[in-house]
């Protein structure tokens, strides 16, 4: 048996918890189950692979899990329902503020055509690096910085997500979004975050929609 078997039947249980706890949260989400393609990503790519080997057993808990340096792997029903708000075009270009490990990372690789990815802590980046090689995600570019700036150089994006959660959302990773893209960020005071969809019109007017409170590791305005 191959170690992905072993895994095989809790990531099936991690499968069925996320879409129970969509029918449960259909009010703030405003649909009952999440696209099709995000399921069968969620399905494919092994959450066990991304996160410490000590951790590998709870990897498909719907639970945050440590992955050193203060951080956490976002639980699996957070990185669905995030996916899922992104609504991922086989044509996207895509930033991504937070590898951490890159699961995240390996998800959007999978549904997006293009991925640059930002992570502070250089050892984390470096992990991700080697894990999605591992994965062959060939089509992921990841840069050690503060993500508070985005990457003005590939930008705009057709979509933007964040994996960590600024006070107020930076006017810089907004500027960075293409007219019609989409971000999904969390945002507020600590004790205070929201999950937030932005989006800009094709006229470039922005809109934003608040989804359900969430916690995450600050993201700070402190750039290197």
């Amino acid at each position: 048996m191959s170690d992905d078997d072993d895994f095989s039947e809790p990531r099936q249980r991690m499968l069925a918890f996320i879409a129970a706890k969509t029918i449960y949260s259909c009010a703030q989400l405003g649909k009952a189950a999440l696209g099709s393609r995000v399921m069968a990503t969620l399905a494919e790519v092994p959450r066990h692979e991304f996160v410490p080997l000590e951790m590998q057993r709870y990897a498909y808990e719907d639970t945050p899990l440590p992955i050193g340096f203060g951080k956490t792997i976002s639980q699996p029903f957070i990185v669905a329902v995030m996916t899922d708000l992104l609504d991922l075009q086989a044509t996207d270009t895509v930033l991504e503020i937070g590898t951490g490990m890159g699961y995240q990372t390996a998800i959007l690789a999978a549904l997006a055509q293009r991925v640059y990815s930002m992570e502070l802590i250089e050892e984390l980046a470096e992990q991700a690096v080697r894990r999605l090689a591992r994965r062959g995600c060939a089509n992921v570019e990841i840069s050690v910085a503060n993500g508070w700036r985005g990457w003005p150089e590939h930008a705009p994006f057709d979509k933007v997500i964040v994996a960590a959660a600024p006070e107020l959302i930076p006017p810089s990773l907004i500027y960075q979004l293409k007219r019609g893209g989409k971000m999904v960020i969390p945002a507020g005071l600590p004790d205070a975050q929201q999950l937030i969809v932005v989006t800009k019109d094709a006229e470039g007017s922005v809109s934003t929609r608040e989804i359900f409170g969430v916690a995450f590791s600050q993201l700070d305005d402190e750039v290197w």
